[in-house]
């Protein structure tokens, strides 16, 4: 399903040109004390070290022979995330290595940033795949950068895609993937049989689409205290009988962002191996419109046997939730967060 590559590193012994990460309080003086080409070069080239700024000093064969970057005032840094990443689209194609200016606290998210800035949804179109790497930087624990990154990587893959690709049917084929991938066990309650074992709103919520209602239920772990996500999994909201205007459900495709994002953390958390009891719930719905969608007045029993008057069906999110979120409870986990897309 997913259209992006795995996050990387590039390896470590590769051919590389350094960067040279400059701050812009700090930067003439650095340009002061580099040989006059270099300076010359960069001062004619209007280099600053604005965040973001870059210049490419070639060699005498024309090639690259190092990067300067912008790395900004340590105040504007501050307000901001993955300063280093604001080069990336600007660097010639090439691997790179930190050759100096990003401190040994902040080279594992300047790290992360910059393989965030790799990332390509290129599913319908051929866009090519990312061409600036970094070697990882020393100190910086790549495995665990590559595995936040890929979790990043499939939440922004599965919300990225449309409502067309991307219904409860292959939200649970993502989900079971990635179980798969990790050793998890994934089981999934659907359509009548929600009613059954008593997850109503999720049934009542999805029943009107022809595709159907369920629930996702990924377990992992056999130690540790217990953690549970919970995610929205709407996979295209209309509004049901209170049908959005167009320009609100433009959009529509992202309303399973909730689920997207606990599936990209579990995947961040089984990939790193953390010492807890992972449960992943996942209510997976289309809310359609049809003669047996819910109607506002409708009158619905809850799990956990409270009634719920639906005053407008596009308050969707939060029935197929409460149903999930009293099945979590039921456990007692440790720690139960709930992702949803608003």
């Amino acid at each position: 399903m997913t259209s992006a590559k795995p996050p990387v590193f590039a390896n470590a012994d590769a051919a590389a040109i350094d960067l040279h990460v400059l701050d812009q309080d700090t930067c003439e003086d650095w340009l002061a004390a580099a040989p006059a080409m270099t300076a010359n070069w960069a001062r004619t080239n209007g280099f600053r070290g604005a965040i973001g700024q870059v210049v490419v000093v070639p060699a005498p064969d024309g090639q690259p022979a190092q990067v300067l970057v912008g790395y900004g005032r340590a105040a504007d840094r501050a307000r901001k995330r993955f300063n280093l990443a604001a080069a990336v689209p600007s660097l010639p194609k090439g691997i790179y290595r930190l050759a100096e200016g990003v401190a040994e606290a902040d080279r594992a998210a300047e790290s992360l940033g910059w393989l965030l800035a790799q990332y390509r949804y290129d599913r319908y179109k051929s866009g090519g795949d990312a061409d600036t790497h970094l070697v990882a930087p020393e100190g910086v624990d790549a495995a665990r950068i590559e595995a936040l990154a890929a979790g990043e990587f499939l939440t922004r893959d599965l919300i990225n895609t449309p409502a067309g690709d991307m219904g409860p049917d292959e939200l649970e084929a993502a989900a079971r993937d990635l179980a798969d991938q990790h050793k998890a066990s994934c089981t999934v309650i659907q359509d009548e049989d929600l009613l059954q074992q008593n997850l109503p709103m999720i049934h009542a919520v999805g029943r009107a689409s022809d595709r159907r209602p369920r629930l996702i239920n990924i377990k992992w772990g056999n130690s540790g205290p217990t953690l549970t996500l919970v995610g929205k999994g709407v996979c295209f909201d209309t509004g049901g009988l209170n049908l959005k205007p167009g320009s609100s459900m433009a959009l529509m495709k992202k309303d399973m962002g909730g689920a997207a994002n606990v599936l990209g953390l579990a995947h961040m958390i089984m990939a790193l191996n953390l010492p807890v009891r992972l449960r992943v719930l996942i209510p997976a719905v289309e809310n359609s419109v049809s003669a047996n969608a819910f109607r506002p007045g409708d009158v619905l029993t809850a799990r956990n046997g409270l009634t719920v008057e639906i005053n407008n069906t596009d308050a969707e999110g939060r029935l197929v939730l409460a149903d999930a979120l009293a099945l979590a409870a039921e456990d007692t986990p440790d720690l139960l967060i709930s992702m949803a897309t608003l």
